[in-house]
């Protein structure tokens, strides 16, 4: 039996590309287990997996002042120890990382044993940890070309994002059976991500009306952000949050209208799903979902929208073309080489070891 050792947390994006692995380590005869911190969201996830788990102390580095920033460090060394003892005792054939600062102490403890260690990418440029993490990788994969020139020389592999299995089994009569739609118009799936975006919710909501004149539309909003005032509008549902539907969601939708996480993007690419990407403006984040969101653009796989210049007209322009030129867009979507991403990976993980 070989054994791998994935690690990851932080956010559900640092941990569902992990998950997206096991079914296929596991037929490959891998012996898996996890490293995350000590109650981070990734340990309720992939112990709901049945995996075997270890928790670790994790500092964050954080860019900004906070009192933290004193004592976090002493976790970040605590948590390298913790990881070296796991080294010894687990003896991994390999570690696969996807991110988020408790990665950065089993990386390094990884490379002080010489055991190899591959690193994904979600974003086109490198988060603080992953840049931490990069010159101790034996490979670092990655959604984006462009990724390849902030990483070290030689180490880039262009593989795509590990996407879920049960994505690709969705099915259109489940979902109009679960929402009550008809099934007689082209069906709208507007995602803010898991949280929502109250500025796509809004810019939607403005132009319900005309949109509803030629779609139905299936509103994920976020935790909070329903308007009950909307909830009789035939051909118009809205939930907060959807799991386990989400698949049925994907199969029954012709265009969706989403912001432009790397998970969420790559997910669209990989099911060809025509969309339009409103990215999270940089006033808000460290710009990563615009510069996602422009790579998608330029190969042809989404139209993109500003946030900060949105007007009703411009949305419902984008989503009358986009349908429009659905075809075009499915067929560039399937000439991408970035859809096998998990064979991919596990093919890189078995030729290192």
């Amino acid at each position: 039996m070989k054994k791998i050792l994935l690690t990851g947390g932080g956010t559900a994006g640092h941990v569902t590309p992990n998950i997206a692995l096991m079914p296929l380590l596991k037929e490959r005869d891998f012996t898996i287990s996890y490293v995350g911190s000590y109650d981070g969201i990734e340990k309720k996830l992939i112990e709901e997996t049945g995996t075997k788990y270890f928790g670790i102390s994790s500092g964050k580095l954080r860019r900004y002042f906070d009192v933290k920033n004193f004592t976090d460090p002493f976790r970040v060394i605590k948590g390298y120890s913790e990881a070296k003892k796991l080294m010894k005792e687990e003896k991994p054939d390999v570690v696969f990382s996807k991110g988020g600062f408790v990665t950065v102490p089993v990386v390094m403890a990884a490379h002080k044993y010489k055991i190899p260690v591959v690193l994904h990418e979600s974003d086109m440029t490198p988060g603080l940890a992953n840049r931490i993490c990069n010159p101790y990788a034996t490979k670092v994969c990655c959604n984006f070309p462009e990724t390849f020139e902030h990483l070290p020389k030689d180490k880039g592999v262009l593989t795509g994002q590990p996407i879920r299995s049960e994505l690709f089994e969705g099915d259109k009569a489940k979902c109009l059976a679960f929402t009550g739609l008809s099934g007689n118009k082209p069906i709208l799936l507007v995602t803010g991500g898991s949280l929502g975006s109250v500025a796509v919710n809004k810019a939607v909501r403005s132009i319900l009306p005309a949109l509803l004149k030629k779609y139905d539309i299936i509103h994920l909003c976020g935790k909070n952000n329903l308007d009950n005032s909307l909830s009789s509008i035939p051909g118009y549902v809205q939930y907060e949050y959807i799991k386990d539907e989400l698949k049925d969601m994907f199969a029954a939708s012709d265009i969706i209208i989403s912001r432009a996480g790397a998970n969420t993007i790559c997910e669209l690419l990989a099911l060809r799903k025509p969309n339009i990407l409103i990215p999270l403006p940089a006033s808000q984040s460290r710009g990563d979902q615009l510069l996602n969101a422009a790579s998608f653009e330029r190969q042809g796989f989404s139209k993109v929208l500003d946030e900060e210049k949105l007007t009703d007209e411009l949305l419902l322009d984008a989503v009358n073309e986009v349908y429009d030129k659905k075809e075009e867009y499915r067929k560039t979507m399937s000439s991408s080489t970035q859809t096998n991403a998990v064979a991919s990976i596990v093919s890189l993980i078995e030729e290192l070891i």
